[in-house]
């Protein structure tokens, strides 16, 4: 782990604990990688452990959304928010998990010019103004994601991945981390 992944000067725990490693081999053979998000914040254990225990209850945990619909939940909040790390990394899971590589680049680029039912339409939207203006969310948006047929459980899911991901984007940009660069040749 050598590769610099921030601008911050905060070298990995090393040796890692044997938790750590395992769970940084499982994703190197899962993934083909471990993900520059976890390297970064190897750091400090607690930490480390804090992110991953959030972002695999977030996006892998039970949920009335697919991991696709989560992962296209990540990249408008990163499109939004301008965080490259983030939409290098989730354009390439949209792109992977839709198997459709032109879904993912127009969610990087522009959300509103995909070709989505009014469910993903809907979702996307609130979505979106969780990221731009949360204090002004009302009734009326929370109904129009209940009339596209989700349920308040799932109204929940989406608020919590858009402000998960508001987090991320925000520690990502601050200090300049860096997306794998595997990333950006997968699922084209």
């Amino acid at each position: 782990m050598t590769e610099r992944v921030t601008a911050l000067d905060l070298p990995p725990v090393d040796p890692l604990p044997e938790a750590t490693q395992r769970y940084f081999d499982i994703c190197e053979e899962k993934l083909g990688l471990v993900p520059n998000v976890l390297r970064a914040h190897a750091f400090d254990i607690a930490k480390l452990d804090a992110f991953t225990a959030l972002y695999n209850e977030m996006m892998l945990g039970e949920s009335g959304l697919s991991k696709l619909e989560r992962e296209m939940i990540a990249v408008v909040v990163s499109a939004v928010n301008r965080c490259h790390y983030c939409l290098v990394a989730h354009g390439a899971a949209v792109r992977a998990l839709s198997g459709d590589p032109v879904l993912g680049e127009q969610l990087v680029t522009n959300w509103r010019v995909a070709d989505l039912d009014p469910r993903r339409r809907a979702m996307l939207a609130f979505a979106e103004k969780v990221t731009k203006a949360s204090a002004e969310i009302n009734v009326g948006d929370r109904q129009a994601l209940r009339d596209a047929g989700f349920s308040d459980r799932d109204i929940w899911d989406i608020a919590s991945v858009a402000g998960m991901f508001a987090m991320s984007n925000r520690v990502a940009s601050a200090t300049a981390m860096q997306p794998n660069r595997e990333y950006y040749g997968m699922a084209r």
